[in-house]
């Protein structure tokens, strides 16, 4: 089908022990290994993420520890990179990339680019090589400007608006948003192309102007927005960042979000393998 880049996210806590966070599992490391050596066996770049890390995550129960403040959480996150680094080390980063934390959010700039800048230099330490992922600020949604001299790249989101993405998304409340529709009609102002331009493509282009990399590090719809919403607002955004010259990560492959087994009610499934398949998000996605 032509995908090209996979984004693993990834739990720190299924390979670190409960009672020695400097203690790893081999094991699990050793299903990473195998990702990483599937992608470069059919030529799919390998960008691997920790979705929750040692004090931060976006997700439920929060870490005991915070990331932005505590030595010990900082000592750890640079722990779980270098390793990394070390273990990866040789493999060329045109084939793997690391991207340190998932959407950092409630942090300031000024600190969130100190613990961006301390963990990039442990990884360098290890392997000065590594092309380096650092996702924006507010989930993902703001340049960091803090970070453009630093030689790593940014990753943004495509999630906006939340109500096309979101809709019926019980963990961000969508259940009591109306249904949407593209362009989207919202207290007298219209969402469309030229709104997204200007509110999520021009902020990150004034960050790649700096020679800073841009990559959409996740987007898609929830399986609640219908099927003809969300293909007209996918063709907008694919449309901006191939204007843009930007790559993406669809959330997910499989599952609420994706091309395959996503559940939608409004869907004709063609079958694949023993999967529902949905063939229009498929081939849109393919002309970008």
């Amino acid at each position: 089908w032509g995908f090209d880049f996979v984004r693993l996210p990834m739990d720190y806590r299924c390979w670190t022990d409960k009672s020695d966070p400097y203690k790893l599992d081999e094991k699990t490391l050793g299903e990473i290994d195998q990702a990483v050596a599937l992608g470069r066996k059919h030529r799919v770049h390998v960008n691997l993420n920790l979705h929750r890390a040692p004090g931060y995550t976006v997700a439920r129960p929060p870490e005991k520890m915070n990331l932005w403040k505590d030595e010990e959480a900082q000592k750890q996150f640079d722990f779980q990179w270098a390793q990394f680094a070390r273990r990866y080390k040789g493999i060329p980063s045109e084939q793997l990339s690391f991207d340190l934390v998932n959407e950092p959010a409630r942090v300031d700039a000024p600190t969130y680019a100190k613990v961006v800048r301390r963990v990039v230099a442990a990884i360098r330490q290890e392997d000065a090589d590594r092309l380096i992922v650092a996702d924006g600020r507010q989930w993902g949604r703001e340049p960091v400007f803090e970070l453009a001299d630093l030689g790593i790249a940014q990753s943004t989101r495509g999630y906006d608006p939340m109500p096309i993405s979101h809709y019926q998304a019980s963990w961000v409340g969508g259940q009591s948003w109306p249904e949407p529709t593209w362009p989207l009609k919202r207290a007298g102002q219209v969402l469309d192309r030229d709104w997204l331009r200007k509110d999520r493509i021009d902020p990150w282009k004034k960050l790649a102007a700096k020679g800073v990399g841009v990559h959409v590090g996740e987007w898609g719809a929830f399986n609640k927005t219908p099927h003809d919403v969300v293909l007209r607002w996918m063709r907008d955004c694919l449309g901006l960042w191939k204007e843009a010259g930007w790559g993406w990560a669809l959330w997910n492959f499989r599952g609420s979000f994706g091309i395959l087994d996503s559940g939608r009610g409004d869907v004709a499934y063609e079958d694949f393998r023993g999967h529902k398949l949905d063939r229009k998000m498929l081939e849109l996605l393919r002309q970008f």
